[in-house]
Order: structure tokens, then sequence, then C-alpha cells
């Protein structure tokens, strides 16, 4: 497919979907709420519930999806995705700490920053311990560690837990959600994904060469070691800030990457920017389904991900074996 028609149609599916949620929900509302016309209570929910909601929801996606279409790219793994490095367990892990020593309670932005600064950790060990020169695999090793440790962490946090609410709400955090979200979280995490989805963008044309292989990536003039960095900054700042706000949502990283690369033509510089797209609206979908199947119960975010993500992801497992 061409990159403008491809474009332009994910582009109409996210400002659909987005309209959606913006527009559905327990009690329908007119969009003309976001622009403060209408009833007053239509606006204060609009502007200030549902606008960060919906606005988070594409956002993490985006986030998701570009990483996940950048990770597999650079290590020319189609099983590659974001959490692979230990970005999101460490952020998790971070989120973790801070309910469990109550700065949560204490400070409400205290928990998403307490995410980036171990998301933002964990890229700092990574590089350690792959070292300058150190190849994917080094690098995929130094992710699995990483990831190990962190996942350890929060389960000994979890088991020395004396406190049965803080527990309740690592659990239910982890689960991955965007509601009761404010401005403020969006004003935490727009910046810092905007900064990583650029940085993401520019390793286009040194994964597109790194599917000739290293030799001839560095032939056409490819510094692996910066694209390296590149990589893994970029994943850093828009996983971290995408796990800060919303807690562990799995599988777009990873199904949505198959699900466009036959569009691109497997180009992986087409394929980024057309996985931030699908990634956006598949979770503005995912959250738009946990809104309206089951208004009255708190169904999360990344549960109704892993029920449509596994199903879809073994589906396109046996498409492939097929194909071969």
């Amino acid at each position: 497919m061409r990159p403008l028609p491809l474009a332009a149609a994910l582009c109409a599916l996210v400002l659909a979907l987005l309209a959606a949620s913006l527009s559905l929900g327990y009690a329908p509302i007119p969009l003309r709420a976001l622009l403060g016309a209408g009833d007053p209570l239509h606006v204060m929910v609009m502007q200030q519930i549902r606008l960060p909601r919906a606005a988070l929801a594409a956002l993490v996606g985006a986030a998701l999806g570009l990483s996940g279409a950048a990770m597999q790219g650079y290590l020319r793994n189609p099983l590659a995705e974001p959490g692979l490095i230990g970005v999101s367990g460490s952020a998790a892990l971070g989120a973790v700490i801070a309910l469990q020593t109550g700065l949560a309670a204490a400070f409400s932005l205290a928990l998403p920053l307490m995410a980036l600064v171990f998301a933002g950790g964990a890229v700092g060990l990574i590089l350690l311990l792959a070292g300058p020169r150190g190849g994917s695999l080094t690098l995929i090793l130094a992710g699995i560690a990483v990831s190990a440790l962190a996942g350890a962490l929060v389960s000994l946090a979890l088991n020395l837990s004396s406190n049965p609410y803080a527990t309740f709400e690592i659990v239910f955090w982890m689960m991955g959600s965007v509601a009761d979200r404010s401005l403020e979280h969006l004003a935490l995490a727009a910046p810092l994904i905007a900064l990583g989805a650029a940085l993401l963008l520019t390793t286009g044309r040194g994964l597109d060469a790194l599917t000739l292989g290293e030799d001839a990536a560095q032939a056409l003039g490819v510094s692996l070691g910066r694209l390296r960095l590149t990589l893994l900054l970029g994943t850093a700042a828009a996983v971290g800030a995408a796990t800060a706000v919303a807690g562990a949502v799995g599988f777009v990283g990873l199904v949505v990457p198959h699900l466009l690369r036959p569009l691109c033509k497997a180009r992986p510089a087409r394929l980024l920017w057309a996985s931030g797209l699908g990634g956006a609206a598949m979770v503005l979908a995912a959250d738009l389904a946990v809104r309206l199947v089951l208004p009255d119960r708190d169904l999360k975010l990344g549960v109704v991900m892993a029920i449509l993500g596994a199903p879809l992801f073994l589906h396109l497992i046996y498409r492939t074996r097929r194909g071969v």
C-alpha cells in the first residue's frame, strides 16, 4: 500500500476513535462541550475527565506501537517488543515503590515521576552492561537481566507488603488503565512521549540499512553505536512515560507492527510511523470497549489488551506458519 493512502486511512481511524472516545461513555456528551459550549457539567466532564483519558490512550498506544516497531527493526526479530529491554518492568518497579512507601498518597505525581526515574535508571544499567560496542545479542541479554531483576523486586515488594490497601493498589495499577487520569498526567507524559517518538523516527534510515546486515549498514555510513543509543533513549522516554501514567499495557508493541508490516512492504522506516498511528487506534478502541462493555465495573485496559492481543498474535503466528 502506498504511504499517503495508508497514512490518511490510519489518521482517519485515529481521529474517528478519538471523537468516539470523547463523546461516548456512561452518558453521551456532544463534542461541542470540548470547546466550553453547552451544559457546564458536560463541559467539566469533557475537559477534565474524558479529554485526558482519550489523549493518554492515544499517546500510550502510539508510544508502544512505535517502540515495538523500532525494537523489531533493530533486533531483526519479530518477537521483540518494548518490554524486552526492561524499561517497562523498571518503570513498574518505581511505581510499586511509590505506592508501597506512601509517596503516591502524599504527592499526586510521585508515582509517575518514580516510574520515569526507574525507567531512566534501567537504560543506564543496560548501556553499562552492554558496553559501548555491544551488539544486538548483548543488548537482548542485558535487557532480559534487567527485566528479570525488576520483576523479582516487584514480586518481593508484594510478598513483603504489610499494607493490604497498598497491595491492592499495586495489583490494580499493574493491570494497566488510563481511567481517572488528569491533565497533570497528560502534561507530564506528552512531552516525554513526543521526545521519544522524535528520536525513534530518526532511526528509520539506519533500520532500513540494517535489514541488509550490520556490515552492510556500516558500509552505508550507519553508526550502529549511535543508532543503538538513539533507540534506547527514545524507547526509554516513550515507553517509560507511557508506563508511568498507564501502568502495564501489553501486546501493543508486539501485535501492531505485525498487522501493519504487509501494508508497509516490510520497510522499517515506513513501519515506524504506521505502527505509532496503529497503536494509538488499538489502545483507543480497547479503552472504548472498557467503558462500553462493562460500564459499572472497573475493567482494566491491560486485561482487555491481553484478551484481544493474545488470540490475534496466535492467529498471526498460525498464518505465518501456513505461509512458510
